[in-house]
């Protein structure tokens, strides 16, 4: 039986060029970055050419690039940072109902904290308002913190249109680009964000490192204590591997984007032609345009969603209800939630596919079938 692998918002495989990079750094470069002598001279070289690549490919400055563990602690460290670094200036924070849990749980702490937190709804596309926006932006606002694209139906925000309102505020702009970093464009200047947070696993580089880009200027109290890496802004011992893996999945990704891009749309039309081949009921959750090319959300009406993962896992078929972050629990998508309501049959009969590398046509068709049989089963 063919494994099929449809859950690449969840993580990507490692590419074996990034696997290769990353092997060759551990054997040949382990001398520690802070050190003076020729080793440590060799590895400094490659975070710091790492560094500036990547701080190219979002139209940063090297010096704005910030190494983290991951997204979850780049959105952290966005988060606490700011706010605790700008608790005089006021303590109201604006983000969405839809955010990464990395996102909602941080500023569900600084409730606790004393901070006022505002979650902005969406509409049954998964969108902000930018009036409902405007209209919670306060004088004492001091972080405005929202995703670039959904990492569960693919939606994406206005985040350029923000970056213009908070242009003459003192609120600082923080945006979570994980899921959208190597499948969107993202310039830093024209979105006119301050932070933004990117984790190397989705872009098929190594699991456990990623950076936060902080405009030059922005102020962060740190979360580390230590050492004097990263400006002083990240203490620890840099993981040299992981950073020369993750630049080499960026050097992969920037020449193959238009390409990747098109093949996920192509798969998307692939699995919804052959739904509607087999005659199959369904509604996509979110735009099926205007959304990140590589996730599909699909609404099966009277399936279950955990029947459906058991029967496609049972078939060889990976893919996810969700956030990976939550899988395994019973709860229902805080997403799916915020754009149809609680009573919705939509929260208990949706499925989340994610396209990448690995995938062909012939696969996604496959998968369609798969799924066609599955939902006719069921339904009887």
């Amino acid at each position: 039986m063919e494994r099929i692998y449809v859950d690449h918002a969840a993580t990507t495989p490692t590419d074996p060029v990034v696997i290769e990079k990353m092997t060759e750094t551990m054997v040949n470069s382990y001398g520690n970055p802070s050190s003076i002598h020729w080793f440590g001279r060799e590895a400094r070289k490659i975070i710091d050419d790492a560094r500036a690549g990547i701080a190219k490919s979002i139209g940063a400055t090297e010096t704005e690039i910030i190494f983290t563990s991951g997204g979850t602690e780049a959105d952290n460290y966005a988060i606490f940072g700011v706010a605790e670094a700008n608790r005089d200036k006021g303590k109201h924070i604006i983000t969405s109902v839809i955010e990464h849990h990395a996102v909602l749980h941080a500023c569900q702490e600084l409730e606790k904290r004393g901070f006022e937190v505002t979650y902005l709804p969406v509409d049954e596309n998964g969108e902000i308002s930018l009036t409902d926006f405007q209209h919670a932006l306060r004088a004492d606002t001091i972080l405005v913190t929202i995703m670039y694209g959904n990492n569960e139906v693919g939606s994406i925000q206005p985040i350029a249109k923000m970056g213009e309102i908070l242009e003459d505020h003192q609120a600082i702009f923080h945006s979570d680009a994980v899921q959208a970093y190597g499948i969107e464009k993202l310039s830093v200047k024209e979105l006119k964000v301050d932070l933004l947070s990117v984790s190397a696993h989705k872009i098929n580089g190594p699991k456990g490192i990623g950076f936060l880009y902080a405009k030059k200027g922005i102020q962060l109290s740190p979360r580390l204590f230590g050492g004097e890496q990263e400006r002083k802004r990240r203490a620890g011992t840099e993981n040299v591997p992981a950073i020369a893996g993750f630049f080499e999945a960026v050097k992969k990704i920037q020449n193959e984007q238009d390409m990747r891009c098109e093949q996920y749309k192509k798969y998307k039309e692939v699995l919804i032609d052959t739904l509607k081949t087999n005659d199959i009921t369904f509604h996509i959750n979110g735009k099926l345009e205007e959304s990140l090319p590589h996730i599909l959300n699909v609404s099966f009406p009277g399936t279950n969603v955990e029947a459906m993962l058991v029967n496609l896992d049972l078939a060889g078929i990976a893919v996810s209800s969700g956030s990976a972050c939550t899988a395994g629990t019973v709860d229902p998508s805080h997403v799916l939630v915020a754009m149809f309501g609680q009573e919705s049959p939509r929260i208990a009969d949706s499925i989340r596919f994610s396209f990448g590398t690995t995938n062909s046509v012939e696969q996604i068709k496959n998968v369609g079938e798969e799924v066609s049989k599955i939902v006719n089963r069921l339904l009887r």
